[in-house]
């Protein structure tokens, strides 16, 4: 269990510390520029950005091995709060006292978590769960990809794809949780293993789209309710994620908390494009 906690922070850091990197790599070509985009994903802190990133996403897939989804998740959007104070070091972005605030917030609440969930119960689900995570992650895809090519004018565009991006990255989790084991030989055979590499790869285009078609605070607040609260809800009602005995109502609350910071700091959910 402690373990699984210092990797889900572990990831945290990671992811929140990438998202600081990479917009040092785009704010180092002009914005508007030929092949800008591609130019920007060649700077070398874009590149630590990408491999903080890997690092971070391989820290919460071994963490969902002992620590309930519900307190995995939130850590994962907690990262935003990483992303704000390393911002204002590394960017000099101001943050104002209610950004502060969240901070303190995010903190707060999975310091609560930690205290109240119980250990995984290793529910691993079984191979109908399976197949019908897979199943979800092609159709969420497909969805996906119908709302971005049919629906280019639809009003809030950039939260529903950022909705969908969301809930693609929570099936990630979920998937994740899913797999019995690691090892290369069963994991190949694995149905779960599949809905990983379809749902993250969806969620990955999703939330570029998203962010391409609006606000950046709309798109990231609407996948950090779709990444969280899912694989939450899916891990107490069908994997047996508990918390301690007589805690539920701090975990609960702890995992508002955390929640509720991360979209105050919805703002810090992608790299600022424009050249300083």
């Amino acid at each position: 269990m402690a373990l699984g906690l210092i990797l889900a922070l572990c990831a945290s850091v990671l992811m929140g510390t990438a998202t600081v990197f990479q917009a040092l790599g785009a704010r180092s070509v002009a914005a508007g520029g030929p092949g800008a985009a591609v130019r920007a994903t060649w700077q070398w802190p874009f590149l630590v950005g990408i491999v903080l990133d890997t690092l971070g996403f391989g820290c919460e897939l071994l963490s969902l091995r002992s620590v309930p989804l519900f307190l995995v998740e939130a850590a994962v959007a907690g990262s935003l709060a990483v992303t704000a104070v390393a911002a204002a070091g590394m960017l000099r972005v101001r943050l104002r006292r209610v950004e502060w605030t969240a901070v303190g917030a995010v903190c707060c609440g999975l310091a609560l978590m930690a205290v109240a969930a119980g250990r995984e119960r290793g529910g691993d689900g079984d191979s109908t769960m399976r197949l019908a995570v897979l199943a979800g992650s092609v159709a969420l895809a497909v969805l996906g990809r119908l709302v971005s090519a049919r629906f280019g004018g639809v009003r809030h565009r950039a939260a529903v794809l950022g909705g969908m991006a969301g809930l693609s990255f929570g099936l990630v989790a979920i998937a994740a949780r899913l797999l019995p084991g690691l090892a290369v030989p069963g994991v190949l055979a694995d149905p779960a293993a599949y809905a990983v590499v379809v749902s993250g790869i969806s969620g990955y285009l999703l939330l570029i789209q998203a962010l391409q078609s609006g606000a950046v605070t709309a798109a990231t607040a609407a996948m950090v309710i779709g990444q969280s609260v899912g694989p939450a809800v899916f891990g107490v009602v069908w994997l047996g994620d508990t918390t301690r005995h007589g805690l539920a109502p701090v975990a609960a609350a702890g995992f508002a908390l955390s929640i509720a910071g991360a979209l105050t700091l919805a703002r810090f959910g992608e790299a600022e494009q424009r050249a300083p």
